[in-house]
């Protein structure tokens, strides 16, 4: 395989796994452009190598900066703006939790806390009591877990993920 190939396979698989994440496919696949490239990219190189228009490439572009996964780096003697994506894979990791734990488990957690006030005693309000309240501590732990992983190194993860899969 040569590496052409080998790169567009793997921005299209990143791509399809940005979906999983809960962000868009064209992210993704900046993000990935940027992963496996050597040197800084500008808006052109992005939309040229991927054949998105500039605003595709800019809004995708701010949004992975958010998201930390890329910064934006200065060229000496360049007018352009240039970005790369963070290499460091545990960070990848952590950064994509962060921002998912951010977006999805704490709005969660916020609701079923605000459930807690449901008024009555029948036997319907009882098993919804019952079944938010397990997934209040479900989610409630996960997040702890989460929250801890994000702020350690990659053993401690390991291995708590590990003794979580036993």
């Amino acid at each position: 395989m040569e590496l052409q190939e080998a790169k567009e396979k793997f921005i299209q698989a990143w791509g399809g796994f940005g979906s999983q994440w809960g962000i868009n496919r064209s992210m993704a696949q900046v993000h990935a452009l940027l992963l496996i490239s050597s040197d800084p990219l500008s808006t052109d190189d992005v939309m040229e190598q991927l054949n998105i228009s500039r605003g595709n490439a800019n809004m995708n572009l701010r949004a992975l900066i958010d998201w930390t996964l890329v910064r934006r780096v200065l060229k000496s003697g360049e007018r352009m703006e240039y970005f790369e994506a963070e290499k460091d894979v545990w960070k990848v990791a952590t950064a994509i939790t962060r921002e998912r734990k951010k977006r999805e488990l704490e709005p969660m957690i916020v609701l079923l806390n605000d459930l807690k006030r449901l008024e009555g005693n029948t036997m319907d309000v009882k098993v919804f009591r019952r079944t938010t309240a397990d997934l209040h501590d479900l989610t409630s732990r996960l997040d702890a877990v989460l929250e801890r992983s994000v702020r350690s190194d990659v053993q401690w993860f390991l291995k708590a993920a590990s003794a979580l899969l036993r």
